[in-house]
């Protein structure tokens, strides 16, 4: 998800594209602490864990009878005959071979847990990315970078960060700041690495 998420905002950024040089204007947001502040992430999350969980534990369960059978054929193969040990054989064969596939259905690429969270997360996603692109084309702003991604960032001055103002657009209350400007939410502070913002020259905040 943060890969996604990270590729969403990183090609957002540089869609807002103004026609003066003279009035390009450059901002961050912290994509990690909006969705921190937004409870239907929180939710969704909490649904994605919660099944990761259970579908865990029927491959586990499913892992234990394989096992029993194992040892129980194990502690008999002496009075089996060759054509009861095969039948054996095959069947604890073929319970393995069910048990990975299910394995591999649910936690897979493209699997059920991906699929699940492409369904509750990416309505998510594209809430922000539309508030994001509403917020460059309003303001005029060329490009908007994501703090928490892997875009290095060497420098950022606080007003430029606005991952409040998308919260605002989107509904939501941000959370408070601290003495350093830090927003903190209730699942946690976000991501860390300070003010960091475009290693380049920005416009002052009009």
């Amino acid at each position: 998800m943060k890969n996604l998420l990270r590729s969403i905002f990183i090609a957002a950024g540089f869609l807002f594209v103004t026609t003066a040089a003279s009035a390009q204007k450059w901002a961050y947001v912290n994509t990690q602490y909006i969705l921190e502040n937004i409870p239907e992430y929180k939710q969704a999350q909490q649904q994605l864990d919660n099944l990761s969980v259970q579908w865990q534990k029927e491959i586990e369960d499913k892992y234990a009878i394989i096992d029993k059978l194992y040892k129980a054929y194990q502690a008999e193969q002496v009075l089996l005959t060759e054509e009861m040990k095969k039948r054996r054989q095959d069947e604890i064969m073929q319970k393995e071979k069910d048990v990975k596939d299910l394995q591999k259905q649910r936690f897979g690429f493209e699997g059920d847990l991906f699929k699940k969270k492409q369904e509750l997360v990416k309505p998510i996603q594209d809430k922000i990315y539309n508030a994001i692109k509403k917020l460059a084309t309003d303001q005029s702003i060329m490009a908007i970078f994501d703090k928490s991604g892997d875009l290095t960032i060497l420098y950022a001055n606080a007003k430029y960060d606005k991952s409040d103002d998308v919260l605002l657009a989107l509904g939501y209350k941000p959370a408070k700041k601290d003495a350093a400007g830090s927003g903190k939410s209730g699942s946690g502070a976000p991501s860390s690495g300070g003010d960091k913002a475009p290693a380049m020259e920005q416009e002052p905040k009009k």
